[in-house]
């Protein structure tokens, strides 16, 4: 049998339930709608994998501060922020309404050359200046930042995680 820490956060689910010897519909009715309610909250609670071009709540909760026990919901929007620059900067609108209250908790970044078939993460870290690649987010654009020429790169993927609250 499994069981679930009884100060736990997490979104643990029992592997099987055991209904008690009753002859009462109602109360084996009552124990399935409460395990029923269980799934669907651990279920919810998951981190979401959609990844589309439009908000969309990711199944991530966060704390809030200075308030024990209540969580605010995640966001996530994906950018197709297209071909890598070269030597310089690049912004495009990310098309999120930002105010006070917003607060990004992922910002990353995928960029592909799909003639040679080479795949580089953004931000992209090297010892040399030049090859590094910045990513940079503000209350209307995204802004890539190469050191060299990166043009290869064709199509780039932005991912954006927010709450609001």
């Amino acid at each position: 049998m499994s069981f679930e820490p009884s100060d736990s956060k997490q979104s643990f689910l029992p592997t099987s339930i055991i209904l008690p010897d009753v002859s009462d519909d109602q109360q084996h009715n009552l124990i399935l709608t409460e395990h029923l309610k269980k799934v669907n909250a651990a279920v919810n609670d998951k981190d979401i994998a959609q990844y589309v071009e439009q908000e969309i709540l990711n199944g991530q909760k966060f704390f809030t501060p200075n308030e024990s026990g209540k969580f605010r919901d995640a966001f996530r929007k994906v950018i197709n922020f297209g071909a890598l620059p070269d030597t310089t900067s690049n912004s495009i609108p990310h098309g999120i309404t930002v105010d006070a209250n917003t607060v990004f908790t992922r910002v990353y970044a995928v960029a592909s050359d799909t003639v040679n078939f080479t795949y580089i993460p953004i931000p992209y870290a090297s010892p040399t200046d030049a090859n590094n690649i910045e990513l940079s987010v503000d209350s209307t654009s995204i802004t890539i930042t190469t050191g060299n020429d990166r043009s290869a790169y064709t199509t780039t993927y932005v991912i954006l995680e927010y709450v609001k609250n």
